[in-house]
């Protein structure tokens, strides 16, 4: 299949660029993946969608504050994205500008509590940077970091807790499991005591979520890696609840891309961690997920794919048309989807 075959047309004045006030009061696409039939609710509406004996699966990751702004001694403007924590107080780091960040380079942030020196230039541009600092390095990067929010989100965040999940925990992703953003405490309350159960998986977020693919054949795509968890506890809850008859409802394609890359060959689950570079486009047959809920994503992007691939390409782009035809808010503030 061609890259070009996932191509939607998306006026730019459809791009959320903040969150609604009430997280839940989104609009929800139902889609029917077995007809290509659609339904126009609200997201508070989901518990209509959801049966006793199902499954929920969420993302507790929470990202990381991990945008730093600072200067140079010249008192040039210096920016530094957190990518991934290599130990000793290095971190590898996109950086701007380039071609100022040289090796042995300093960067000062804040009142001068953190200070960086980049220590290596990588051959695809990243830095790998060691900082200073008294005292916790996340307790720092809460007072001093920004959220890294997606380039097509042009506003600032007022309230960085908007940008994270109401059950996010384990800090470590580079962009928020968004689909997950639209429930609320009060909303999941009401899913438990209607019998659904919920469980919880890991998977950080890596900035490679937001890579275009540049590959004609989407076949010839190679995926990002990012670290995904699954405990014991999570493990058992999924096996009995296909055990039981009840559905598998991925909460976000993260929540789905852990799910599929943990699971054995017969659709069963043991507690397990992994580096995952999967990849589901249309073809690809799930092992456990029977339900999604997800975010409306990027025209020709590996997350379009991966919904065509539950719910087939003609269903998936037709109810992206009728999206944008009801003036639905797209991408991670904006509306969601069901596929059931």
């Amino acid at each position: 299949m061609k890259t070009h075959d996932f191509w939607y047309e998306l006026p730019e004045e459809l791009i959320a660029q903040t969150p609604l006030e009430q997280r839940d009061s989104s609009r929800l696409l139902v889609l029917d993946r077995a007809t290509g039939k659609t339904s126009h609710r609200h997201f508070y509406d989901i518990t209509d969608y959801l049966r006793p004996g199902d499954c929920l699966v969420l993302n507790d990751s929470r990202v990381l504050p991990a945008r730093l702004l600072g200067s140079r001694p010249s008192g040039g403007a210096a920016e530094l994205l957190l990518l991934r924590d290599l130990g000793d107080r290095k971190w590898e780091c996109l950086a701007r500008p380039g071609r100022r960040l040289k090796e042995g380079q300093q960067v000062t942030f804040g009142s001068g509590e953190l200070t960086a020196v980049v220590r290596e230039v990588k051959e695809d541009g990243n830095r790998i940077v060691e900082f200073f600092y008294e005292g916790i390095f996340l307790e720092v990067l809460e007072r001093l970091g920004k959220m890294p929010l997606p380039p097509y989100i042009k506003e600032e965040l007022q309230n960085q807790e908007r940008y994270q999940t109401v059950y996010s925990r384990e800090v470590g992703s580079a962009a928020a499991p968004t689909a997950g953003l639209h429930f609320t405490p009060e909303l999941l309350e009401k899913v438990r005591a209607m019998g659904v159960n919920t469980a919880f998986v890991t998977l950080h977020v890596g900035l490679g979520t937001f890579r275009p693919v540049k590959a004609e054949d989407i076949s010839e795509h190679h995926m990002h890696s990012e670290l995904c968890m699954m405990s014991a506890e999570t493990a058992e809850l999924l096996n009995a609840t296909k055990k039981n008859g009840g559905r598998i409802v991925c909460v976000g394609t993260t929540s789905c891309r852990t799910v599929e890359s943990l699971a054995r060959e017969d659709g069963t689950f043991a507690a397990s961690s992994a580096e995952t570079e999967i990849f589901i486009y249309p073809g690809y047959k799930f092992k456990a997920l029977d339900a999604l809920i997800t975010n409306f994503h990027l025209p020709e992007s590996t997350l379009v794919m991966l919904v065509s691939a539950l719910a087939g390409r003609e269903n998936v782009l037709n109810a992206y048309r009728e999206a944008v035809e009801e003036r639905y808010r797209f991408f991670s503030f904006g509306d969601a989807m069901m596929i059931v």
